[in-house]
């Protein structure tokens, strides 16, 4: 069932959705904007959250620019019963942005995916090698990305 916001809740989700202002009260700011009080930007960014239809709301860091270039998707075979241990174990690690577990195929088993952030080369397979001797899985292939095509977040409300 889709929800149904109101044209001033679209607004605000469209601001919220973007960078947000570079101010001191960045709700403020997309309040003034509206024509709305900053507790009603709060309230609206609480209460979806609350009812679990935005998971998070937080800052993206651009991990090039912070000096994180040496990245790398590792895909790990990791037996189906140890795969919520593992997930939470890797997703406890500062360097890891992204953990996931996916669906397998005949030809390609590996079912947790984990983003590496390395500052300096060879930093994200020291996290490998790490990962390797917390887990006692050695199972995985480190994915390199060759050209980034894409990086955008959603869109949801302009």
């Amino acid at each position: 069932m889709a929800i149904q916001f109101t044209e001033i809740e679209e607004r605000i989700l469209a601001l919220a959705g973007k960078d947000l202002p570079d101010t001191e009260q960045p709700f403020k700011t997309i309040a003034e904007a509206v024509g709305v009080d900053e507790q009603d930007v709060i309230n609206l960014l609480a209460d979806l959250k609350a009812r679990k239809i935005i998971r998070r709301f937080g800052a993206t860091l651009r991990h090039q620019k912070a000096g994180y270039g040496h990245n790398a998707m590792v895909a790990w075979r990791v037996p189906e019963e140890r795969s919520d241990e593992v997930g939470e174990i890797c997703a406890a690690r500062p360097e890891i942005s992204h953990c996931y577990i996916r669906r397998t195929y005949p030809e390609w088993t590996y079912n947790l995916y984990t983003m590496i952030h390395g500052e300096r080369p060879g930093h994200a397979n020291e996290v490998v090698a790490e990962l390797e001797q917390v887990l006692g899985i050695d199972d995985n292939c480190v994915l390199r990305s060759l050209k980034e095509l894409k990086k955008t977040s959603m869109v949801y409300f302009k």
